[in-house]
């Protein structure tokens, strides 16, 4: 058996999704100071997945959920929803 596992699935999937007025302006200001703060501009569609990426990483509960196979998020979901 070969150390290296086989690679993830790395083919990039497009999603379109529309954002309000105000969104897009917090966007945009976030690549401005991504490009103040590097000295380099990205576009926003470029931040985006780098963005979600990071938020999904840090949302303890969403992790923890993950590990747990996804089963405890969605008994929590309901639960809050029939509060």
């Amino acid at each position: 058996m070969m150390k290296l596992a086989k690679l993830p699935d790395r083919k990039p999937v497009r999603l379109t999704v529309t954002v309000n007025a105000d969104l897009n302006r917090k966007l945009r200001d976030y690549a401005t100071l991504y490009r103040e703060t590097y000295g380099e501009s990205e576009a926003v569609a470029e931040l985006i997945p780098f963005m979600l990426e990071a938020f999904l990483e840090n949302d303890r509960a969403f992790v923890r959920a993950r590990k747990e196979g996804m089963t405890g998020a969605v008994q929590e979901g309901r639960q809050n929803k029939s509060s």
